[in-house]
């Protein structure tokens, strides 16, 4: 194979959190008596972190107050309920098994302590060498720091590696240091939004086989 480190995004890609998400958002929203958000909603606005996400909500339903008053209430009530209705992606488990002689990580502007939890009590944990949360490097995707504080601490040269992400913020924080970018198309976002990707999946499982396939592509 011509990688030796695979990039997952989380939410989106490895596991759908949305009604989580959605739920805990409600929860903050509940106090001012306006329209709830409902899953669609949500995956249009989760990816660029939980005080963006709190900021995007404030907008969205005109709220008079600041992200600041809503996120420690939104963390708290996502922290106790965050494995309530996640659930992996079919075909995740496989493919990570098939890829176990790759190094991979874990890059997603979810906190840390919440990714790890995620990961550990959905038993993925162990597939991952590194996760870096939301305050682990100094910026979040569509930043490339995420990306290039990964490669630095695996030595790993931009062209061996690869980001695998459901959204724009993957592919643009992929293409910006310099790695490759594989889209999934059953995440948060559609796939016409996905278009700067250098491949476009549906399933993970097709995951191996579209690595492998780009080691015959590149030796041609």
């Amino acid at each position: 194979m011509r990688f030796d480190l695979v990039i997952f995004d989380l939410d989106g890609t490895l596991v759908d959190s949305s009604p989580d998400i959605r739920n805990a958002v409600n929860h903050v929203l509940e106090p001012f008596g306006v329209q709830p958000v409902s899953i669609e909603e949500t995956q249009e606005l989760v990816g660029e972190g939980a005080a963006r996400l709190m900021e995007k909500i404030i907008e969205s339903r005109s709220l008079p107050v600041a992200a600041s008053d809503l996120l420690p209430s939104f963390l708290a009530y996502y922290g106790e309920h965050l494995l309530d209705m996640t659930t992996v992606y079919p075909g995740v488990v496989d493919a990570l098994n098939a890829l176990d002689h790759v190094r991979k990580a874990v890059v997603t502007n979810k906190h840390d302590d919440l990714s790890i939890h995620t990961l550990e009590r959905v038993g993925l944990a162990q597939y991952f060498d590194l996760v870096v949360g939301s305050e682990t490097a100094p910026a979040k995707k569509p930043s490339p720091l995420p990306i290039l504080y990964v490669l630095e601490r695996f030595g790993v040269l931009p062209d061996r590696a690869v980001i695998v992400g459901d959204s724009t913020y993957d592919v643009e924080a992929g293409k910006r240091a310099g790695i490759a970018a594989v889209a999934v198309t059953y995440g948060y976002r559609p796939a016409e939004l996905l278009k700067n990707a250098d491949v476009l999946i549906h399933s993970m499982s097709d995951l191996p086989e579209v690595l492998a396939r780009w080691e015959v592509r590149s030796k041609k």
